[in-house]
């Protein structure tokens, strides 16, 4: 048990380190981690603003998600961008260093094909809607430790 409630509950069973600096075209840090979306290992931005997990778009060829398994097709915006794309119900794994991993079935924002360049090189992010709130989680700024645990 890696952190427990004022009650003794457990609040969290799997501890992972993540990075705290920018990302790409970013100049402030970022909580950066490594997930498992769809068995693919990424690096992901911790962004509680964000209401979805968001994936490049040439994350559905990787991980065979095509536009008839598409829960819906929408808007976002993505960084200022307006872009279409398609929610997806994909698992994502929070690998622990320390403790139990945690799987969890999330919304997946993955943008159209067309999309791709305008993409370039930003990594994934992970959303506090349809995802973060499927679970318990804290951080440790001191030693840059993300804390989860089912909910």
């Amino acid at each position: 048990m890696l952190l427990t409630t004022a009650d003794g509950d457990i609040f969290a069973t799997g501890r992972a380190p993540y990075s705290y600096r920018p990302a790409i075209k970013d100049i402030s840090n970022r909580i950066i981690l490594q997930v498992e979306i769809g068995g693919v290992l990424v690096e992901a931005i911790i962004d509680t603003g964000s209401p979805y997990v968001v994936c490049p778009p040439y994350f559905s060829e990787i991980i065979g998600l095509d536009s008839a398994s598409a829960l819906e097709s929408i808007p976002f915006k993505v960084r200022g961008i307006d872009m279409r794309g398609n929610l997806y119900r994909v698992n994502v794994l929070f690998p622990a260093e320390e403790g139990d991993d945690l799987n969890v079935d999330a919304t997946v924002f993955v943008p159209d094909q067309e999309w791709r360049e305008a993409w370039g090189e930003q990594p994934a992010f992970i959303g506090l809607t349809g995802c973060l709130e499927r679970m318990r989680f804290a951080v440790d700024p001191e030693n840059d430790h993300f804390y989860f645990g089912p909910s």
